[in-house]
């Protein structure tokens, strides 16, 4: 059987499997690719240089992204985050925003929420202060975004 090489520097283009579909479908489940936690020496890199030092600021060691088809659909999860009463929306970041100067970012655009989750769980843990960040982002994107970031 002959083999397939990809080019030096080239990556497979990612696949996106709709929350619908997969949510009753273990097989399509386990495809879903979850976000790792920021691994220990990025974290003390973007502390020291982003953050000089301050703890407090570092709050994507937890991230997800969510792709969207649309920004009608990534408006409507927005929303329906928003609308949640255990989910506490402590900042948001509108890169899709006309007036957001993309240069800042490459040209990369989405919307990033710091959240924390406020439940009856959470609390009894001690982690209901504990921030998460979740990436809505466009798939056409998402197929352009690395493992390790934008």
């Amino acid at each position: 059987e002959r083999t397939k090489r990809r080019h030096l520097g080239e990556r497979a283009r990612p696949s996106f499997i709709a929350w619908s579909d997969a949510k009753d479908d273990p097989a399509l489940a386990d495809r879903i690719k979850w976000g790792k936690l920021k691994s220990e020496s990025r974290a003390v890199e973007k502390q020291l240089r982003t953050y000089k030092g301050d703890t407090s600021r570092l709050v994507d060691v937890a991230r997800q992204s969510v792709a969207f088809r649309s920004v009608a659909d990534l408006t409507q999860c927005l929303t329906l985050i928003d609308a949640d009463t255990e989910t506490c929306i402590l900042r948001a970041k509108n890169r899709l925003d006309p007036d957001f100067d993309s240069a800042l970012s490459v040209g990369y655009r989405d919307v990033a929420l710091n959240l924390a989750l406020v439940d009856e769980q959470t609390t009894r843990l001690g982690a209901q202060w504990h921030v998460c960040e979740v990436q809505l982002i466009l798939v056409d994107f998402a197929m352009l975004k690395s493992d390790d970031g934008h």
